[in-house]
């Protein structure tokens, strides 16, 4: 009998292969008779194209073919769809304008693809490219979403610029809520607009085979099933088991590589063109203007409070970028995942929110790590941390007197949460930052010159978006249930299918746990599989930190089936009644006798079953399983941020930072470390370094890393982390997900302490030493 290994500190699986260069990206695909492609992008944010001059390209040397988007028009090739549907405070549609793989008519962001060169070199693709001339029309460009309203039609479908209008709440019971308020806290605010950076670089590399009339396309994709199906049913017209799609090792995704992006489309619809293999991998700067951005909301945000700060209403009212075009699931992240997590972690009886949805001539915005909940939390802590300041209350009292405490607990804005203790994670943050200890921290610095200052951020989410038949009321365009299957070899090893995809993550090592932890196996004889169409049943992929709690309980699910199955087979074995057989960590026993069989034996006889019941029992014992979720799981958290701020050069230090989570029952703790670790680096990031910036042409001023500054070692400091458990009540793990936390509470956190430290109301992020500097003598 194996040790127990769920909550064990197991090193990862994969990264031995990782570590020793042996990981397989895309851009290491290398197929037979392999071309490349280079895009030409459109210079102009806003453009009608006139001509596109070609011929000199197609004479090229070693020039396969050119195609724009005329040709594709003519191959009767469909527009990206968008995956969730939002109806209006009218009950209209939103506006869905056309969305071509390459540009029909016009342009309508820098980078928006214009035409593809196929050669036989990258290099050969890439000078021809440079040959083809396009004469556009410059049109006027609206950048700032608060102005697009109004502004000149970026597309016919949607004359006015916005997308939709959607509302969520009581608007008049929160109205007369605020008139009778002792006190209301106001912010005006922006979250900035962050462009998406993973080590790898988004690729698409598809091939076609004449013989089996299919496609096989390898990309770095989070969900490859759902990439082969917008691909399939709504642009190319395909049959879905004619397209096999493979996402290998895929180096970070963070949100950015679940869409089906137009290159993916472009490439496998020219491999049948050519008969060839086409391959493109993007240049850096191609992935700053091509790649989908996250946040960009401006928002006014109001907190009604009584005399003794008790939450009364909230209203919120959101001006949400879309960009040129509706990226894959674009809709739903200002409203379903942003809305609904309003009501934090707080008992406030009345909330409304209200979104406009716009688009201006920039790149398409989308989910990026959180997803509408990073952007949720930063109004709701920002207000809280606000209204303390100003009706002069401790922050973590005033955070206190408005917990909820009874659960479940309905919040005004659609959600219902199963359990949380969020007095448990405050107390335990407190503790370990030493908040009783910061006045005279805050006196040491003001001696050495320097101010100091200390901010709370209280989370929660919701993760693994749920049940099926709410999110498609709610406009969901697809099941978000995950499937699981375990195939066990005939001598006890497994191999597990997820329908999850691991792109930084370690599913090859916390889904091996959870199996072998069920089984009773050494977890080196757990293999997962995954990524792949052709050998995973379905899956929905990886993103909103669904993976554990929905991929996992469909693979639990499987292992529940397998269990039973071999049950029924130890009991003919072992010449007992199934009722009598229970099993404990990879032994079947007869109950009250030492009569046992291992799980190898019992594997063993269901492929070679010369004694086995094939009156009553198929030999075999592989079994899939699919899991729809009853509700979100909901993580939470609370977090303490300390920072010094120079005088004189406005330079802010994170000089501490403490978080603690309940990310209910927690499979791998040194996993879960990872990956908090990494998101409070990009939340920390978006509060001090990351701010995309357009100028009033569509030009992206921070097109690189020269002027887009992700964060450095310098940075982010050494964290304090720790974690309190209220297991999940309705997955059999209780587990709820935590690969979005420090993304979600950083912010908040940091942009709090700063501003406690200036002692100003509020400063925008990101946080850089100009913008403080500029802060400290605007307040003085």
């Amino acid at each position: 009998m194996t040790a127990p290994l769920i909550g064990a500190r197991v090193q990862r699986k994969e990264d031995y292969r990782f570590l020793t260069g042996a990981g397989m990206y895309t851009d290491d695909v290398a197929l037979p008779g392999q071309a490349y492609a280079a895009f030409v992008r459109s210079p102009h944010a806003h453009a009608r194209i006139k001509k596109i001059a070609v011929d000199q390209a197609k004479k090229s040397p070693a020039v396969l073919a050119v195609y724009t988007g005329a040709d594709l028009a003519a191959a009767k090739v469909g527009g990206l769809p968008c995956g969730w549907l939002i109806t209006d405070v009218n009950g209209q549609p939103m506006k869905e304008p056309p969305y071509p793989p390459l540009a029909q008519g016009k342009v309508r962001h820098v980078g928006e693809r214009v035409a593809v060169v196929i050669a036989e070199s990258l290099a050969q693709a890439r000078d021809a490219a440079e040959l083809i001339e396009v004469d556009y029309e410059v049109l006027p460009v609206v950048v700032d979403p608060v102005k697009a309203k109004g502004a000149p039609a970026i597309h016919e479908a949607a004359p006015d610029n916005t997308c939709y209008v959607w509302a969520l709440g009581d608007k008049a019971a929160v109205d007369s809520a605020f008139a009778k308020a002792a006190h209301v806290t106001k912010l005006d605010f922006a979250n900035n607009r962050l462009i998406p950076n993973a080590i790898e670089p988004r690729s698409a590399n598809a091939t076609y085979s004449r013989a089996e009339a299919g496609y096989t396309l390898y990309v770095a994709s989070q969900n490859p099933h759902v990439e082969r199906l917008l691909m399939t049913a709504f642009v190319l017209g395909l049959p879905e088991n004619k397209v096999r799609v493979v996402a290998p090792d895929v180096g970070g995704g963070f949100g950015s590589k679940i869409y089906l992006y137009p290159e993916d489309v472009v490439v496998t619809w020219a491999a049948k063109q050519l008969n060839r293999a086409v391959k493109w991998t993007a240049e850096r700067t191609e992935s700053f203007v091509s790649d989908a951005h996250g946040r960009d909301h401006v928002t006014t945000a109001e907190l009604a409070l009584d005399s003794d700060g008790r939450f009364l209403a909230m209203r919120v009212r959101t001006t949400a970028n879309l960009g040129a075009y509706l990226s894959t699931f674009a809709s739903c992240i200002p409203t379903i995942l942003y809305a609904t997590l309003l009501a934090g972690q707080y008992t406030t009886p009345l909330i409304y929110c209200e979104v406009t949805a716009v688009f201006t001539n920039t790149t398409p915005v989308d989910a990026y790590r959180g997803a509408g909940r990073p952007e949720a939390t930063y109004v709701v802590e920002r207000l809280v941390e606000t209204a303390a300041r100003e009706m002069k209350l401790d922050p973590a009292g005033i955070r206190r007197k408005n917990f909820i405490r009874q659960f479940p607990y309905q919040t005004p804005v659609a959600l219902c949460y199963d359990t949380g203790n969020y007095d448990a994670t405050l107390d335990a943050v407190m503790k370990m930052a030493d908040v009783a200890g910061f006045k005279l921290r805050k006196e040491e610095s003001l001696r050495k010159g320097k101010l100091r200052g200390l901010g709370y951020a209280c989370y929660i989410e919701a993760c693994g978006i749920a049940p099926s038949n709410v999110a498609g009321s709610l406009g969901a365009r697809a099941g978000l249930f995950e499937a699981g299957e375990v195939r066990v070899h005939p001598t006890g090893t497994v191999t597990v299918f997820t329908g999850s995809h691991s792109h930084g993550q370690g599913h090859e090592t916390t889904f091996a746990q959870v199996v072998a932890d069920r089984l009773g196996l050494p977890i080196e004889n757990v293999d997962i599989v995954h990524g792949d169409t052709s050998k995973v049943l379905f899956g929905m992929g990886t993103y909103g930190s669904r993976s554990i709690a929905v991929g996992g309980t469909a693979i639990v699910k499987a292992l529940d089936k397998i269990i039973a199955k071999g049950r029924k087979i130890a009991a003919h074995l072992l010449e007992a009644s199934e009722a009598d057989i229970e099993y404990d960590r990879g032994v079947f026993k007869v109950t009250g006798t030492d009569k046992q069989k291992t799980f190898g034996e019992v594997a063993f006889a269901a492929y070679v079953p010369h004694n086995y019941p094939l009156d009553k029992l198929e030999p075999g014992l592989n079994e899939n399983a699919f899991y729809d979720p009853a509700n979100f799981t909901f993580p939470a958290g609370s977090y303490v941020c300390e920072v010094e701020v120079d005088r004189d050069t406005g330079a802010t230090q994170i000089v501490a930072f403490t978080a603690v989570d309940d990310f209910g029952k927690v499979i791998n703790p040194m996993i879960v470390e990872g990956q908090v670790h990494g998101g409070l680096a990009q939340g920390i990031g978006q509060a001090l370094t990351e701010g995309c910036r357009y100028d009033n042409t569509g030009q992206l001023v921070t097109g690189s890393f020269s002027d887009y500054a992700i964060p450095r070692a310098g940075d982010v400091p050494l964290f304090k982390l720790d974690t309190r458990e209220t297991p999940c009540t309705h997955n059999p793990l209780g587990v709820k997900g935590c690969g979005e936390a420090g993304a979600i509470g950083a912010p908040a956190a940091v942009m709090n302490a700063i501003t406690d430290a200036l002692g100003v109301k509020d400063i925008p992020m990101p946080a850089t030493a100009q913008t403080v500097w500029r802060s400290m003598h605007k307040a003085a």
